[in-house]
């Protein structure tokens, strides 16, 4: 069993307040789950109105397995164009 973590920074464009980037962290957290199945969490930027940090986690039976999962969430939170991603981890344990 291996386990994969990721940690995404997320820059909210056009964001006015905590309720406008919590809807936009809702539906990237909602599209995650459905689509990778992967646990997602907001792990800081939970006070600012557009820096959001989400945490990704999955378990898989191989490194690669893992790790390609993680990358995959990656780029689909940079094509769904909600929000920048301007900083990325990718850790396999």
């Amino acid at each position: 069993m291996v386990v994969g973590a990721a940690r995404v920074e997320l820059h909210v464009h056009g964001s006015h307040s905590l309720k406008q980037k919590r809807g936009v962290v809702r539906s990237i957290s909602q599209r995650l789950r459905n689509r990778f199945n992967v646990s997602v969490a907001e792990v800081g930027g939970q006070g600012t109105w557009q820096r959001a940090v989400l945490g990704l986690a999955t378990v898989a039976g191989e490194a690669l397995t893992a790790r390609r999962r993680l990358e995959k969430c990656i780029d689909f939170i940079e094509d769904l164009q909600l929000a920048e991603v301007i900083g990325q981890e990718v850790e396999v344990l």
